[in-house]
């Protein structure tokens, strides 16, 4: 019987069928063992820094393009220029300002290309289309369609500088004025230092550029404006 099986034995060896030896590992059960690793101790494959860098600046400038396209067509930062509308907004201040699909209102600050005075100005609308607006100097008041306006903007009390188109004067201290189609009446908040429709006249629509909605800019100011 022991004959036997060294025969079967040897025969196994001499036709070079190693599949079944004891102790031989395969490449497919490496394989599998690997994968059976937990996650902290498999092997790791090796960073190309060079590819890493490039994806970061792939993504640095995909990103500055859609800020510059956003700040292209959807916003524009402007400068405040001046303290006419001291003290809601301050000289020096940068705001974001829309102007996409924008129709002035009442109450909104907008930005202005003023050809009459040759630059861009920042006021508050006062009035729009049809409006009927009464300053009176002498009652410290603004009125829209026989409504008084909050006054809670204006820096101080408002006084006749004399420098007003008297076109509008009804009585002394006492201005009235009807807004013509597609323009706007707009004043400053700083009333007593602000050139606005009083003396420039109304502000054809297509001047306004659009509507100041955020500052940026002195950083303990960042919000929206009102």
């Amino acid at each position: 019987m022991e004959n036997d099986n060294t025969e079967k034995i040897n025969e196994g060896e001499a036709s070079g069928d190693t599949s079944g030896k004891f102790g031989e590992v395969s490449e497919e059960d490496i394989r599998q063992a690997k994968e059976a690793e937990p996650e902290d101790i498999k092997e790791k494959p090796s960073i190309n820094v060079v590819n890493e860098i490039l994806d970061w600046c792939e993504s640095f400038v995909f990103a500055m393009f859609i800020v510059i396209l956003i700040f292209t067509f959807f916003f524009r930062v402007v400068l405040v220029d001046g303290d006419s509308m001291n003290d809601t907004l301050i000289d020096k201040d940068r705001l974001v300002m829309t102007h996409i699909n924008y129709t002035p209102e009442k109450g909104d600050i907008v930005v202005i290309n003023s050809e009459v005075i040759g630059k861009t100005i920042i006021k508050r609308v006062i009035g729009t289309e049809g409006d009927q607006i009464k300053v009176d100097y002498t009652q410290n008041t603004v009125t829209v369609n026989g409504e008084e306006i909050s006054g809670e903007h204006n820096k101080e009390v408002m006084v006749d500088t004399g420098l007003f188109d008297i076109s509008f004067q009804t009585s002394e201290g006492v201005y009235e004025y009807e807004v013509p189609d597609d323009c706007v009446f707009v004043m400053g908040d700083n009333r007593n230092n602000s050139k606005d429709s009083r003396a420039i006249g109304f502000i054809p629509e297509d001047d306004v550029l659009g509507k100041a909605v955020l500052r940026l800019f002195p950083f303990n100011g960042i919000g929206f404006v009102d």
